[in-house]
């Protein structure tokens, strides 16, 4: 199983914490950093405030070496699609091909209207416009133009740069709706990702865009909360650092022992995910990650 780390900056994370994790994490040998895409706390003051995940990524394309990076998801009413379809190629060549693009419709309403941000109605439908822009400006051949005529965009004549340096650039798609949500992935997406649902939920999800995409292969992944301790004491410190019970986690995510947290994983596997992305809120604790990449990630096989 291939583990990732996956953070939520707006909590509260200066970029030079999240720099230091990312370091760890490559150290550690975990495939991908990852990180959430909001510009406001969902709980407490999250302080010292948030960080565009762009700018973030791209500091941490120059500062890191062999990790991907990528958001976990993107906001679609965050950027005009032209705009982000430029920024993610910058990162990706400014990385040298390591970024994925996780990209979703927007859902928190109070973020935007904290930061004078317009929160459209139709945001599932200009999804899949800005994923036909996005991918198709970077599929452009160099030389050719771009447009598009579109019920929400409207783009003409683009030059259609720069380039990633991948071809293509990894898009991430996910969530639990029934029917739209896996029709997206089947077109679009190059992973499929269900996140913080049980492995029944998340088996159920995956046989639906299996059904969609036809044949077509894509990757199968998961986003679990995560909380481990070599001992009950050290997982219940865990858990009060982030304000989360022991039992809500070890019901909900990976949580407990290394073992615990090994078993409630294999049942992700089981489910058909053969990559997870381990949440993990508490972005100072780094011997957390050192933890897991020592004894549950051996767990694994």
């Amino acid at each position: 199983m291939d583990l990732r780390i996956m953070t939520e900056p707006q909590q509260g994370a200066t970029y030079d914490t999240q720099l230091t994790m990312a370091k760890v994490a490559e150290e550690l040998g975990f495939s991908a950093w990852f990180r959430s895409d909001h510009y406001l706390t969902m709980s407490g003051d999250g302080m010292p405030g948030p960080t565009d995940a762009w700018v973030t990524l791209a500091g941490l394309a120059r500062e890191t070496s062999t990790i991907r990076l990528g958001t976990m998801v993107t906001a679609g009413t965050f950027r005009l699609p032209g705009v982000l379809a430029i920024q993610v190629a910058q990162v990706d060549q400014m990385s040298g091909g390591r970024v994925e693009l996780g990209l979703g419709a927007g859902w928190f309403e109070a973020e935007h209207r904290a930061y004078g941000i317009p929160f459209p109605s139709a945001r599932h439908a200009r999804l899949s416009e800005q994923l036909e822009i996005v991918t198709g400006l970077w599929s452009t051949p160099v030389g050719e133009t771009y447009g598009f005529d579109g019920t929400y965009y409207q783009l003409k004549d683009s030059p259609a740069l720069p380039k990633p340096a991948q071809s293509p650039v990894p898009v991430i798609i996910g969530g639990l709706g029934p029917v739209r949500t896996p029709a997206l992935a089947a077109k679009y997406a190059h992973e499929f990702n269900v996140p913080f649902a049980s492995a029944e939920d998340t088996a159920a999800q995956f046989g639906r865009v299996r059904d969609a995409a036809a044949g077509r292969e894509l990757v199968y992944s998961a986003a679990v909360a995560t909380c481990v301790g070599k001992n009950d004491a050290e997982v219940a410190r865990r858990a009060a650092a982030i304000g989360r019970e022991v039992d809500e986690l070890k019901a909900n995510g990976a949580a407990g022992t290394p073992e615990e947290a090994a078993a409630k994983l294999r049942q992700y596997a089981e489910a058909g995910a053969t990559r997870v992305y381990l949440q993990i809120l508490d972005m100072t604790d780094l011997e957390h990650l050192n933890l897991i990449a020592s004894e549950v990630r051996p767990l694994l096989g």
